[in-house]
């Protein structure tokens, strides 16, 4: 017999409208025994079934729901249904040369990620629930895309996050099964990338921005490209694909851009694309004061916060990065601008954009708003979309006149 966690009344209204966590001040109760990981049976307070999820006390998120019938059985025949919906998915969405497979709570198994770099997985979970059923997941997901001839030769966990020790889980990163070389090379629009899934950042590359990249395509031909936040190139290698006549990429890590350079050689590129390992905030005003330009801007930097609480601080470095982008745009040249955390919330980043803007005395001209890759879902519900999480918009930058 399951345990039952019992809403409290007027709680759990995140879950009611889509969601697929229970907070612990959201619980009355919970009726039975139960270990941390195993599954349990969700009611409201007047007993109504609102589901099955997997609980661990020791997390502020206490239930993560798989499924929104109870007492739903969650054997190996559910799980690869579940695998192969999300493939599935995948398979009319995107390119699956180099994809999302599974993308937790958006693909209704919360707390999992797997990335697939041509022939290897990378996975990462982070809930002690899925973590028990991660063998399972993971052999559904390297039989059905054997069936779909994609064959798989290794898998590698990164499973580094800091998260994992809220739900009472030591970070593990290795192989699982036999090992392989962990540089893998990936084609993605035309370019070629070595991805490293064992030392990279996240899973060894950053899948989501695919179509951003060749968004701005059109806007590189004969340009000198100034790509802020380069990690191993990406943007970079985009714009000297799409024709650019120079381009300079600039990351804080010294393994980031000897991999990005790495990536220049291999796509011959070397001799228009350079990369610089510097601060960003540091080199911006430096290459203001030397008086560069630039037809085209890319500022594509890390979350600069991952909780509510450091918001404010956020907005002060998305505001001073796209200033002093700006301020290196040409007239009429292009700023490419993007913000990865959920936290910052699209009428946020767009309200400091504007400030940043009036600032400098620039005028915006709207060229486009994306998001994130269809291999990364957004998940709608009638609250709060945990999902949804990267903006990106391309500007042309207008002197005021």
């Amino acid at each position: 017999m399951r345990a039952t966690v019992k809403i409290r009344k007027g709680e759990g209204r995140s879950l009611k409208a889509g969601g697929a966590w229970i907070y612990d001040n959201e619980i009355e109760a919970i009726e039975g025994a139960y270990e941390n990981g195993s599954l349990v049976n969700a009611v409201d307070f007047d007993g109504y079934p609102l589901g099955t999820g997997f609980i661990n006390d020791r997390s502020a998120i206490t239930v993560r729901m798989l499924s929104r019938r109870a007492d739903t059985v969650i054997d190996e025949d559910f799980l690869k249904a579940r695998v192969r919906a999300a493939i599935d998915y995948r398979r009319r969405t995107v390119d699956m040369a180099s994809c999302r497979l599974i993308f937790g709570e958006a693909d209704f198994l919360p707390g999992l990620v797997v990335d697939k770099y041509a022939d290897v997985l990378v996975v990462q979970s982070l809930a002690l629930g899925i973590d028990r059923l991660k063998p399972q997941i993971l052999k559904a997901c390297r039989e059905y895309l054997e069936e779909l001839g994609m064959p798989i030769r290794g898998i590698y966990e990164r499973s580094d996050a800091k998260v994992r020790k809220q739900e009472g889980m030591e970070p593990f990163c290795g192989f699982i099964g036999e090992a392989f070389d962990t540089k893998v090379e990936i084609c993605e629009n035309g370019v070629r990338y070595l991805v490293d899934v064992a030392e990279g950042q996240k899973t060894g590359f950053f899948l989501d921005q695919k179509y951003n990249r060749k968004a701005i395509w059109p806007l590189c031909e004969g340009a000198r490209v100034l790509d802020c936040f380069t990690h191993t190139g990406s943007f970079a290698l985009n714009a000297a694909a799409a024709g650019a006549s120079e381009v300079l990429g600039v990351d804080a890590s010294e393994l980031a851009v000897s991999q990005a350079r790495e990536n220049a050689v291999l796509n011959g590129f070397q001799d228009r694309v350079s990369f610089r390992c510097a601060d960003v905030f540091e080199l911006l005003p430096q290459l203001e004061e030397q008086g560069e330009k630039y037809d085209v801007v890319v500022l594509d930097p890390p979350a600069f916060t991952k909780s509510r609480n450091s918001v404010k601080n956020a907005i002060k470095g998305y505001r001073e990065i796209n200033l002093r982008g700006m301020k290196l745009v040409r007239d009429g040249g292009f700023l490419c601008t993007c913000s990865c955390s959920h936290f910052m919330t699209p009428e946020l980043f767009s309200k400091t954009i504007g400030q940043a803007a009036m600032n400098v005395h620039k005028r915006l001209r709207q060229v486009e708003f994306r998001t994130q890759a269809p291999d990364h879902p957004i998940l709608w519900t009638s609250g709060e979309m945990e999902s949804y999480y990267l903006k990106f918009y391309i500007f042309q930058v207008i002197h005021m006149i």
